[in-house]
């Protein structure tokens, strides 16, 4: 069995490793939701950073309900390999930038501790869309979401990213501690904006002299990022091994492609990112709206047609030429309901986005990405779909979308084989109704899903209703054909 890995001086010379002391630089972020993603991405930049201009800029990382991070990351004293798989080749390197991995269930104290302490500027956020509990429609909290509804009762013992935030945000105030910047790296439309409005909302109802400070005070730049992560399985960790000569339990796997731009609004300073290829401007929304309409959406819509036509991962959906013609239609929709992107040429980018999914080493699964579709779809779906109503375009990609999803809900497969849906909407959507036109109705009618002037549109309902109409009775694989057919002779 290989050594553990704990230390860098006995890899391979072909794995790169942090080119700084990690002993020499202090913490200074708190990153919430400690998982593959935060470790492919934000981890690697400030590695990057680290080595191009130092500074005290390491990061804590906390996982707010699992303790498994911590028990991988702790005894290799927060290293981790990351491998880089392309069509260029395998590339390992072993990141240093997390100093500690704290699970907020065991070392909740420390997590209390390091988010109030004064060398904390920055605490950067990877919760998934439904860790944060925002009522989309009012744009606070979510008094159903189990974690809000915890904290509003307890909000001296916050277990969630409102409560927490908040309540570290009131003490240093009263310590006269400086507020550090909230940093959301989620896609969320707007994310800054959002994440800001959930905390002024929740100090209002829980600390009403804190609502103002937060609102006032405390910066939250927005910010787009995108890496495909699959999740990690036992090869990722066998090929680490091979790669490194060491056992490493929190090894990730991701793809070569990497991007952040940001909204550059740091009051307390912030780590030189932009060595890792970071892109900083005024206004993100023109890259958070290219990232979540093309990216985001091609992929959701793939996932639900791919999977309940049996493809486990999307290298798989990318060998199904009716689908691929599918996926480039999308695209080119979602493409025409943008404003101009400053410097990105959106044909180039829809082009690298096929090349990405199709990338043959990345073991990413529709099932990982169907996951929280009540939560995805508004944004990636739902929102252009909406803007190319206004546009006067074609419906037909983000009906054939919408269909998907509803299909994918209805928690079976082909051949009958029940799967877990993983939606925490999954109450809501369920329906005993068997027919199209029910099932579409009676999601539209589900408060803050479906855009009211999407749901009202006769347009919309009945292009939605045909599609999934066609997957109910004739299959999944025979929809896609259909569809493809029918786009290719438009």
């Amino acid at each position: 069995m290989s050594p553990r890995l704990t230390a860098t001086d006995d890899l391979p010379s072909a794995v790169a490793r942090p080119a700084y002391r990690r002993e020499a630089h202090g913490v200074g972020i708190v990153h919430l939701g400690l998982g593959a993603f935060h470790k492919a991405h934000q981890a690697v930049a400030t590695d990057d950073a680290l080595a191009a201009a130092g500074g005290d800029w390491r990061i804590a990382g906390v996982s707010l309900r699992s303790t498994a991070p911590s028990e991988e990351l702790t005894p290799q004293g927060g290293l981790y390999t990351l491998i880089e798989r392309d069509a260029d080749g395998t590339r390992a390197r072993v990141v240093g930038a997390i100093a500690e991995a704290l699970a907020l269930t065991t070392d909740r104290q420390r997590v209390l501790d390091v988010l109030c302490a004064p060398q904390t500027r920055i605490v950067t956020l990877t919760v998934t869309e439904k860790g944060y509990g925002v009522d989309r429609e009012a744009g606070g909290v979510d008094l159903s979401h189990p974690a809000i509804a915890a904290d509003l009762a307890g909000p001296d013992a916050p277990v969630g990213v409102a409560g927490l935030l908040v309540w570290a945000l009131g003490r240093r105030r009263a310590a006269g501690v400086a507020p550090f910047t909230v940093l959301t790296c989620d896609n969320l439309p707007e994310n800054g904006r959002v994440v800001r409005g959930l905390l002024v909302d929740f100090a209002r109802r829980t600390a009403p002299d804190l609502a103002d400070y937060i609102a006032a005070e405390v910066a939250f730049p927005a910010t787009m990022v995108d890496r495909i992560t699959p999740a990690r399985g036992p090869e990722t960790l066998a090929l680490a091994e091979t790669l490194t000569g060491h056992e490493d339990a929190a090894a990730v796997e991701t793809e070569a492609f990497t991007q952040w731009v940001i909204e550059d609004r740091f009051p307390s300073g912030r780590p030189a990112w932009e060595a890792s290829g970071a892109i900083f401007v005024d206004d993100v929304r023109p890259y958070e709206d290219m990232k979540l309409r093309m990216l985001n959406g091609a992929h959701s819509m793939l996932a639900y047609a791919g999977f309940v036509a049996g493809h486990a991962h999307v290298r798989d959906v990318m060998q199904d030429a009716p689908l691929v013609a599918l996926i480039r239609r999308h695209l080119t929709a979602a493409a025409a309901t943008l404003e101009p992107v400053p410097g990105v040429d959106l044909e180039r980018y829809a082009d690298d986005l096929l090349a990405r999914f199709a990338n043959p080493h990345l073991a990413h699964q529709t099932y990982q990405i169907a996951m929280d579709g009540s939560q995805k779809m508004p944004q990636r779906i739902f929102a252009p779909a909406l803007e190319a109503m206004r546009r006067n375009q074609s419906l037909a990609p983000f009906a054939f979308a919408a269909a998907a999803w509803l299909r994918y809900t209805r928690g079976r497969g082909e051949d009958g084989t029940r799967y877990a849906l993983r939606d925490p909407r999954e109450a809501a959507l369920a329906t005993d109704a068997a027919d199209a036109e029910a099932i579409v109705a009676h999601v539209e009618a589900i408060a803050g899903l479906v855009p009211p002037a999407l749901a009202a549109s006769a347009a919309w309902h009945g292009a939605v209703v045909e599609r999934l109409g066609r997957m109910l009775a004739q299959g999944m694989t025979a929809a896609i054909r259909h569809e493809a057919d029918g786009a290719a002779a438009r």
